[in-house]
């Protein structure tokens, strides 16, 4: 039970420099995806790399890394309470602004959607977290977002498992009632836009959770903690502003490079 007492009982405050990092360079790449987003979706301009299947693959891996790293941070907070909620308004004010501004754009659950309730489910089952062995969690949670990756791809492409060893596609209504589409199960005739349900991707973030108790902990090796690139260091402590505000820049800009057509 020593991860136990641990868990109750440390709060580290300081910084660990390769989160901040890797945290600062994914966010960079999610800018730029939705600068070619824009373009290809907004003002027509072929990006053929846009529809390549593995630069969905390269923008799920980045965006798998920023959401596990949320959950890393969560050992580090005093009130995911408090964040989530904060987090979910924010993620509500942008589908109200993106639903003024870009109707055809709807983003019903996004990435920072899915952050906020994280974050609370979080603070409501943080026991269980603490309780938990963090090898057996980071494994457990590993599993669970391999066998539920399919899920959001709809009926009858969803499906739990793994495929050619056992799956099993859940019933058509759980993707027709229309209102189960933060958990994964979305309505085939709506089109969601920045669309990261809670399944598979929770498990991330839980998973990221585990790996935190190591990284507060202080027992990860030491080159762990360092800042090496200063940019990305100071770009990943200010992920939120820039995913508020990257948006409305790029429209802005773009607007203006295409405002004769």
């Amino acid at each position: 039970m020593q991860w136990y007492e641990r868990a109750k009982h440390m709060r580290e405050t300081k910084r660990i420099g390769l989160l901040d990092e890797i945290r600062g360079f994914a966010i960079i790449c999610m800018v730029v995806y939705h600068f070619m987003f824009s373009l290809n979706n907004f003002y027509e301009v072929d990006v053929p790399i846009f529809f390549e299947d593995w630069f969905d693959i390269i923008r799920n891996i980045f965006a798998g890394i920023f959401i596990f790293i949320s959950g890393c941070v969560c050992r580090f907070s005093r009130n995911n309470l408090k964040r989530g909620i904060q987090c979910f308004f924010l993620g509500m004010l942008i589908t109200y602004i993106v639903a003024f501004a870009q109707p055809s754009y709807m983003i019903h659950f996004g990435i920072l959607h899915m952050l906020g309730i994280s974050m609370i489910i979080y603070a409501l089952t943080e026991r269980f977290f603490d309780f938990v062995p963090p090898i057996a969690g980071l494994i457990l949670f590993g599993v669970l977002f391999f066998a539920l990756y399919n899920v959001p791809y709809g009926n009858p492409d969803g499906y739990i498992g793994f495929n050619g060893l056992i799956t099993y596609n859940p019933p058509e209504i759980m993707y027709n009632t229309g209102v189960l589409f933060p958990f994964g199960f979305s309505h085939p005739q709506t089109k969601y836009a920045d669309y990261f349900p809670l399944i598979p991707w929770f498990c991330i973030f839980a998973a990221g959770s585990f790996f935190g108790v190591y990284a507060r902990d202080n027992a990860l090796p030491r080159w762990f903690y360092k800042t090496r690139v200063r940019f990305f260091a100071a770009t990943g402590r200010y992920t939120i502003w820039i995913y508020l505000l990257h948006q409305p820049i790029i429209i802005a800009v773009l607007n203006l490079i295409f405002k004769d057509r």
